[in-house]
């Protein structure tokens, strides 16, 4: 099946993108990479097609473009013929989203937009989408089971969310669209190589990159955000995935997309369904890189949800997908990443 199918990454040069597309690549597929390159790096692309080999490296192609200019989608759609599309392109930092709304509402809902117009346009109609927990916001109870009601609490949350819906109205008046709605947790790790991870730009917006900058000497310490929440230890609770699990649910959503004809418009949690809180992350990072992360204790950030995790039967029935991987693996990918790469892809200090 896979030989002959073009795929489509939006973001691909991004942290979920990059190991994405690698998985593409073992396992068969042609991949094609559009980023704007705003959270990214071309280097990260490189060490995707060096991972990949040279046989490989040939079936992968990247072009920076931005999902908000209408001429960069006509111009890579009227290129070639796509088979289906993975769009993980989005801002996803909570706390920016709620400072900077219209920032969001630019990148995810209109960036989003238009590609689901080039992809009709084109006839392309076979969509993975990357969706967030946090459409959920804070739901009456846990495990979040797919069918919960929508509920975010911050802007980023609300784009994802109205991209989910947005997607369901497309498939309601066009039934040739098969829609898969990707709802992730908190992914983290690295591949296991140590070549490719989370390399943002700036102060990390994330837990994991956090740590591992501090582990790395790039920032003294740890902020942590709220100490009074109603759990075990008073940290937030969330649910982490490894980012290779991930990936691997996207090859087995694009599989369903492939061979499964009244597909429709259906979403899927990937997380590992457990709660871990934000100080047991910090404790089994200490433990896999044998580093003293210490802690500064802030007040809680608007738009942050108290306990948060997956129910992931609905993947693991209809998919045939499970997470292999548990917070040591993780902890000790994450580590392998950022001592080979203290400065994430750059070389050196700049």
């Amino acid at each position: 099946m896979a030989s002959e199918k073009n795929i489509l990454v939006t973001g691909g040069a991004g942290f979920i993108g990059t190991h994405c597309a690698l998985q593409l690549l073992q396992g068969g597929f042609k991949v094609v990479l559009i980023d704007n390159l705003h959270n990214s790096v071309p280097e990260a692309v490189d060490r995707v097609k060096d991972l990949a080999g040279p046989e490989l490296a040939k079936k992968l192609e990247f072009h920076v473009g931005d999902l908000r200019n209408k001429d960069d989608l006509d111009k890579l759609f009227s290129s070639q013929k796509f088979d289906a599309v993975i769009h993980f392109g989005a801002l996803k930092a909570v706390a920016e989203s709620v400072q900077h709304p219209f920032r969001y509402f630019d990148n995810n809902l209109i960036g989003t937009i238009n590609l689901y117009q080039a992809m009709a346009k084109y006839n392309c109609k076979k969509l993975v989408f990357s969706s967030s927990a946090t459409i959920y916001g804070q739901p009456e109870k846990i495990p979040c089971v797919e069918d919960f009601p929508y509920g975010a609490m911050n802007p980023y949350g609300r784009t994802k969310q109205w991209c989910e819906e947005i997607a369901f109205d497309i498939q309601k008046a066009d039934p040739e669209w098969r829609i898969i709605l990707l709802r992730y947790f908190n992914p983290v790790g690295a591949h296991e190589s140590g070549k490719l991870g989370e390399d943002p730009k700036g102060i990390p917006n994330n837990l994991m990159p956090y740590i591992q900058q501090v582990a790395v000497g790039r920032h003294p310490e740890l902020n942590v955000y709220g100490q009074d929440y109603p759990t075990k230890d008073g940290s937030a609770v969330r649910d982490y995935i490894h980012v290779m699990d991930l990936a691997d649910g996207h090859i087995c959503a694009l599989k369903k997309l492939f061979t499964s004809e009244n597909i429709g418009c259906i979403a899927y949690n990937l997380g590992n369904g457990k709660g871990i809180s934000v100080l047991e992350m910090v404790a089994a990072f200490e433990k896999a890189s044998g580093k003293k992360i210490p802690i500064k204790f802030c007040p809680r950030r608007v738009g942050d949800a108290t306990a948060v995790y997956a129910a992931t039967d609905k993947a693991q029935k209809e998919l045939g997908w499970k997470p292999k991987y548990g917070i040591e693996d993780m902890c000790v990918h994450q580590w392998n990443w950022a001592k080979n790469n203290p400065m994430g892809y750059q070389t050196k200090k700049t």
